[in-house]
């Protein structure tokens, strides 16, 4: 399934052999899933799982096997498989992360699918957890240039930097010296923005564990704090990312609303040989 391009391989953990559910096979299995010419390909796996505080939890294993703690394209599209396949009969859920619960309004057409899922995003907070404010910006030197950025966690790490262009040599060479920059001890993720207009914002972004992507939906909640904290009388905006549009909105509650697309591709079963 993908929101917007960013696509993951979902499993049901219920499906899995009990003695193989723990985090080094399932590391392992999003780094061999994920290559996109000897697996399925994808920028990693989502596991949905059983929860005791919620309707279902999300564990999200990027490319590379590391742990991501909440994906905003991800969620949308565990609402539509839990859905559609009949694991609940709700519109309504609460999907648990490692960044804590996330509520979900699915809108259901007339044939019963999910085509789109508004997420309350919850608070958008600064990297240290503190309330966000414009204290999270600052300059961060990479190799000999200097860049001005934003520091914002939607539930994960994000830096921001505005620039007049958005090129290729930004988001795939400086983005990743930047996740990877010592100030990050725990890595971020990257995000170059173009302003198009008061409502409209551009968007690349270097992913955390998994390089480029056509969208994140945490990063456009995270871009779009960071216009709306400059511009305080905007309280609704379209991010344009590479696989699609998704609005953002800042509600009354100072929580984060995005609404976008899931969309499901393919399912099918994965044969033992090539996990081992």
């Amino acid at each position: 399934m993908h929101g917007l391009g960013n696509d993951y391989i979902y499993i049901y953990e219920e499906d899995i052999n009990k003695e193989k559910r723990n985090d080094e096979f399932y590391s392992k299995i999003a780094i061999k899933l994920s290559d996109r010419h000897f697996g399925i390909g994808a920028d990693g796996i989502i596991l949905i799982k059983e929860s005791d505080k919620a309707d279902f939890f999300m564990q999200i294993y990027n490319a590379d096997g590391s742990k991501g703690e909440m994906c905003g394209n991800g969620i949308r599209c565990v609402g539509k498989y839990v859905y559609e396949r009949g694991l609940t009969n709700k519109n309504k859920l609460a999907i648990d992360t490692l960044a804590g619960i996330k509520y979900l309004d699915l809108l259901v057409d007339d044939n019963n699918k999910v085509n789109e899922v508004i997420v309350d995003m919850g608070e958008p907070m600064l990297h240290n957890g503190s309330p966000v404010s414009l204290n999270c910006e600052h300059t961060l030197k990479v190799d000999d240039e200097e860049y001005q950025v934003m520091d914002i966690s939607m539930g994960n790490p994000h830096t921001i930097i505005y620039v007049p262009e958005i090129t290729d040599y930004l988001v795939l060479e400086v983005g990743p010296k930047i996740e990877n920059n010592s100030f990050y001890p725990n890595r971020t993720n990257v995000e170059f923005v173009k302003v198009i207009d008061d409502s409209t914002l551009e968007m690349r972004v270097w992913e955390r564990g998994s390089g480029e992507t056509m969208a994140c939906g945490t990063g456009a909640c995270a871009v779009a704090t960071s216009y709306m904290l400059k511009h305080p009388e905007v309280k609704e905006i379209q991010v344009k990312l590479r696989g699609g549009t998704l609005n953002i909105k800042w509600n009354s509650d100072k929580h984060i609303l995005m609404r976008g697309e899931a969309t499901k591709v393919f399912d099918g079963e994965i044969e033992d040989s090539i996990i081992k």
